[in-house]
């Protein structure tokens, strides 16, 4: 099966503004994790993965007029599409181009902060609607002038890889022709303090797959993709092809993943039925591995289950970024599509040794490959699992 074609990539994340600062990053073996700066936290001793873009940077940046509505998630999510159009060959996006984002929490950095001052100030009111999600990204769309179909994915951690599959979904159907999909999210008191209500946060550099791991780190991040039917392509460089996804839910806990891994090896079984291959075919696999107890056995188990013996080589990249949660799966796309553009299997860093339970040892240093398929694992809240197969245009 060829696959949707992908012909456009664009990021913006704690260790680059751009598509080639990431790339530079990732093989410079170079995380982007520190403490809170921008953040209005009083947990300060916690890590995390900030964008150092305070938000009159961003609105320079963007050339934002005063009063203007967007949000920190929205501003990312522009920074990155604009990335996106830079890598795409195209000068701006044709009229029926579709926009399917993915976001959590969406705009409530903004109306955290202004709730208790709606009361009194009128002007500050326009902000409101930014507690829903999909204001987000109606922001987006307008600032593009993104009038076809929009929607919102809010899948917790599993979102934006959702708006890739469903943007894929739709150009098979021939619904669409070409859409912009990825997600947005940005670091938030909400996000923050809910986490560590849970005490899934790691007080040093989370530890993904590790015998020793203790939490995730938290991080902001956009990023979005272009997926066009063929016929549209036309010469332009072709990043990779979309081939396989799959979604499940596990229905195991609300914030826990099932023991066996349940929801995530449906997934990856999903995934591989969609693109027509077996294990074996699969090169590399960019795990989900959040660093927490409960994610990375779970995973471990799931993969055991799909790939028995015969381990593929894996890694997990949050220890780069932190967990982007509703950006996740489309930051890791495009790190996806990096390694097969420069056959490169990025590092999953601050690994020391493998768990009692499983003994898998992912890829801890920068490994040239020969890699012509990747899966690409997002599992979030509520046991929502996705798993993605991007293959080497052929």
């Amino acid at each position: 099966m060829k696959g949707v074609a992908v012909t456009g990539l664009g990021i913006v994340s704690s260790i680059g503004k751009d598509l080639n600062e990431n790339y530079k990053s990732l093989s410079l073996e170079k995380h982007g994790i520190s403490f809170p700066e921008l953040l209005g936290t009083t947990h300060r001793n916690l890590p995390v993965g900030e964008i150092k873009l305070s938000k009159s940077e961003l609105e320079n940046i963007l050339q934002l007029n005063e009063g203007h509505r967007y949000t920190r998630a929205a501003m990312l999510g522009i920074m990155a599409i604009k990335d996106l159009l830079n890598s795409s060959g195209y000068k701006e996006f044709p009229k029926d181009t579709a926009f399917i984002s993915g976001t959590s929490v969406g705009g409530i950095d903004t109306t955290e902060k202004l709730y208790t001052d709606y009361p009194k100030n009128t002007q500050n009111r326009r902000f409101i609607e930014a507690q829903h999600p999909g204001f987000t990204t109606e922001q987006i769309a307008e600032y593009f002038n993104l009038k076809s179909f929009v929607t919102t994915i809010s899948t917790a951690c599993s979102s934006s890889a959702n708006a890739i599959m469903l943007g894929a979904r739709m150009i098979r159907s021939g619904k669409l022709k070409r859409v912009i999909v990825g997600g947005s999210d940005c670091l938030t008191k909400f996000t923050l303090n809910g986490f560590n209500s849970l005490k899934i946060l790691s007080p040093d550099k989370c530890l993904p797959f590790d015998n020793s791991r203790n939490g995730l780190n938290l991080g902001e991040a956009a990023a979005y993709l272009i997926l066009e039917a063929d016929e549209l392509c036309g010469s332009r460089h072709v990043y990779g092809r979309l081939t396989g996804y799959g979604n499940a839910n596990d229905a195991y806990h609300q914030t826990a993943s099932s023991e066996n891994g349940d929801g995530a090896y449906l997934a990856m079984f999903k995934a591989l039925e969609v693109a027509n291959l077996n294990p074996a075919n699969v090169d590399y696999i960019n795990a989900h591995g959040t660093g927490t107890i409960n994610n990375d056995l779970s995973e471990s188990r799931a993969l055991q289950r799909i790939f028995g013996k015969v381990m593929r080589s894996f890694s997990s990249t949050k220890a780069f970024t932190g967990h982007t949660l509703a950006a996740a799966g489309a930051v890791e796309a495009v790190f996806s599509l990096l390694a097969l553009k420069h056959q490169e299997i990025f590092p999953n860093l601050n690994f020391k040794s493998e768990m009692e339970e499983t003994g898998l040892r992912p890829v801890t240093r920068i490994k040239s490959e020969k890699i012509n398929t990747i899966l690409s694992n997002s599992f979030g809240f509520g046991g929502n699992c996705t798993s993605l197969i991007f293959q080497a245009d052929e």
